[in-house]
């Protein structure tokens, strides 16, 4: 009796043993599991809800909030300007809950107020314009094909023309001026009117230049950030490769000149021999 009191005491403990060998796998698995699932939402991106639009929109659009919609965006790539919320994209204090677009703005690309107007600006160039600049509309050749020309580009802008000294000359007259409307056209004639962003000083100097002799525009390009010297010129010689002599021009001698004096004789005036000098 007391041998099968003390096998089955063993099979018990054995039991228990057994039983508490797999509690303590299962936690550890348990334990594993939450510090994995911890660990990738460590390492996860943090984003948060952004606006951004359902359709491409260009310059002098108008955007809507049937035209916005919400995205998730990685917090720490957030670009400045970023519209977050709708009062700050359309204010309460403006009846109209519409904003004017001044630069391109494609779907899924965060809505940032910098490609918008002001809110309450209506559509035109004022609501363009930065404080203290001017629009000016360029009338210009544009060199090469490359298409057409798109509000937010960047031009230099050449002048040619003949100096007081009569020599024709081509120079760069502004470098990087940036391009806020492109008024509709025909492409056929090769000629290109744009509206660019000048200060006031600048309106003075393109419409003497204008007037002056022809533009023309040459393309930058959108990641150019190099600031280009605007004495850039050349003229005909740089065109040519001619070399022009200097014509050495040399002066007749001067002959020394001699005075005499003079006596009256009488009523007449006459030069003597005497020598004398001359003042």
């Amino acid at each position: 009796m007391r041998g099968v009191f003390a096998l089955v005491l063993l099979i018990g403990m054995g039991l228990a043993g057994f039983a508490v060998y797999m509690v303590n796998q299962q936690i550890e698995q348990t334990e594993s599991q939450l510090r994995a699932a911890q660990a990738q939402r460590d390492g996860a991106v943090q984003t948060v809800d952004v606006y951004t639009v359902n359709k491409a929109f260009t310059y002098g659009e108008v955007l809507t909030a049937d035209d916005v919609v919400l995205m998730k965006y990685a917090r720490d790539s957030l670009p400045e300007g970023i519209v977050r919320n709708e009062e700050t994209l359309f204010p309460p204090e403006q009846p109209a809950k519409s904003r004017v677009v001044i630069l391109p703005i494609i779907p899924n690309e965060p809505l940032t107020q910098g490609r918008l107007a002001a809110p309450g600006a209506t559509r035109g160039l004022t609501a363009l314009v930065d404080p203290g600049m001017r629009a000016f509309p360029i009338q210009a050749r544009v060199t090469g094909g490359f298409g057409t020309l798109r509000p937010d580009d960047r031009i230099d802008l050449y002048w040619s023309g003949r100096l007081a000294s009569g020599r024709s000359v081509t120079q760069l007259l502004k470098s990087s001026l940036q391009i806020i409307a492109v008024p509709d056209e025909d492409l056929n004639t090769g000629i290109n009117n744009v509206i660019v962003q000048v200060t006031p000083q600048e309106v003075a100097v393109l419409t003497q230049a204008q007037s002056s002799g022809n533009l023309t525009i040459s393309l930058v390009g959108s990641g150019d950030t190099i600031v280009v010297d605007t004495a850039i010129s050349a003229d005909d010689l740089a065109v040519t490769g001619e070399i022009i002599e200097e014509v050495v021009v040399e002066e007749a001698p001067v002959e020394e000149k001699i005075c005499y004096s003079f006596v009256l004789r009488g009523t007449e005036r006459v030069q003597t021999d005497t020598v004398i000098p001359c003042d």
